[in-house]
């Protein structure tokens, strides 16, 4: 992990030890070059407007491996944060293409926050976290990375789970695959009767 190749190592992703300029100084590095697709906008909308060019009206239209979708419910839907906080960080999100809490609808309103308590519930279950934050932000001066479709997170916490990465990297170390956490928590989310498909679902956005 500290960039020099095992002896005798062939390896064409690992540069040499010496080629590098500077001295060793003992730390080991841990790289995150996926980071630089969210740092330069990568998935990020380039407007407000619905459909294709949001990413979460267009995780509706994917299947659910591929938009990392756990759950599917009648008017809203709870899938994994592609640049998570934490390992199982999750977001539930109106199918609806909606910005702001007030305009949901009644159903919408409920289903959310049923979503929301379930979420917490299959994660205590398949991460055993000793806590959560959950929260909106609403609108970019509050912090939405896509504040035209609602969102409502759900992170597990875990004492000691914020270290020195995020503060002097810009890096958060995550144990877990996100496919990985994605089948774990949809394999543990209760039976509804809903099919987990995108068959029956309100039209996207």
């Amino acid at each position: 992990m500290d960039g020099h190749a095992p002896a005798g190592s062939d390896a064409p992703d690992v540069e040499p030890a010496g080629t590098f300029g500077g001295e060793p100084d003992g730390f080991q590095r841990l790289w995150t070059p996926h980071r630089m697709a969210y740092i330069g906008g990568e998935n990020k909308p380039t407007d407000t407007s619905a459909g294709p060019g949001c990413p979460f009206c267009r995780a509706v239209t994917l299947p659910d491996e591929d938009a990392l979708v756990v759950a599917r419910g009648a008017s809203a839907f709870v899938l994994l944060n592609l640049y998570p906080y934490n390992s199982g960080h999750l977001m539930v999100c109106p199918t609806r293409h909606v910005a702001d809490y007030t305009d949901l609808t009644a159903q919408e309103t409920v289903e959310v926050a049923e979503l929301t308590q379930t979420a917490m519930r299959v994660l205590r279950a398949t991460h055993a976290p000793q806590g959560f934050n959950l929260g909106m932000n609403q609108g970019q001066v509050a912090g939405a990375g896509i504040a035209a479709h609602l969102h409502q997170h759900v992170v597990p916490r875990w004492g000691g789970d914020s270290n020195f990465l995020p503060i002097v990297a810009r890096t958060r170390a995550l144990p877990e695959l996100l496919a990985d956490t994605r089948s774990r928590l949809a394999a543990a989310w209760p039976a509804t009767g809903t099919d987990s498909t995108t068959e029956g679902m309100p039209p996207p956005c």
